[in-house]
């Protein structure tokens, strides 16, 4: 077998398995980018969140007027006030697309 062949039959599988679990679970992701702003509880009751004023991701009508598109949006790309001054950092570089939807999915879970 040439070893060309080896490595697709067997290193490609296990760096598929490598990359795959460099991702973040959610609930880390969340802790780690998310908490310092909207609280662990996803209430934004933080002193960072108070300050920009954050919605309270467990109020049922603050989720039903948020659109899913617009949060990954929101994460991707960052949100910035009428001014342009940066409110929440874009999170492009730091997260793939699927832990982006993942959160999404996470704060979803928040509402009461």
């Amino acid at each position: 077998m040439k070893t060309s062949t080896k490595f697709l039959i067997f290193g490609g599988p296990l760096l598929a398995a490598a990359a795959l679990s460099l991702a973040a679970p959610v609930a880390e992701n969340w802790e780690n980018h998310c908490t310092k702003c909207h609280g662990a509880d996803g209430k934004g009751q933080t002193k960072a969140g108070k300050k920009l004023q954050v919605k309270d991701y467990t109020d049922a009508k603050v989720q039903a007027e948020m659109k899913d598109a617009d949060m990954i949006k929101a994460t991707t790309d960052g949100v910035f006030d009428k001014a342009g001054k940066e409110k929440m950092k874009a999170y492009k570089d730091e997260l793939s697309a699927d832990e982006i939807k993942e959160l999404v999915a996470y704060i979803r879970k928040f509402k009461s």
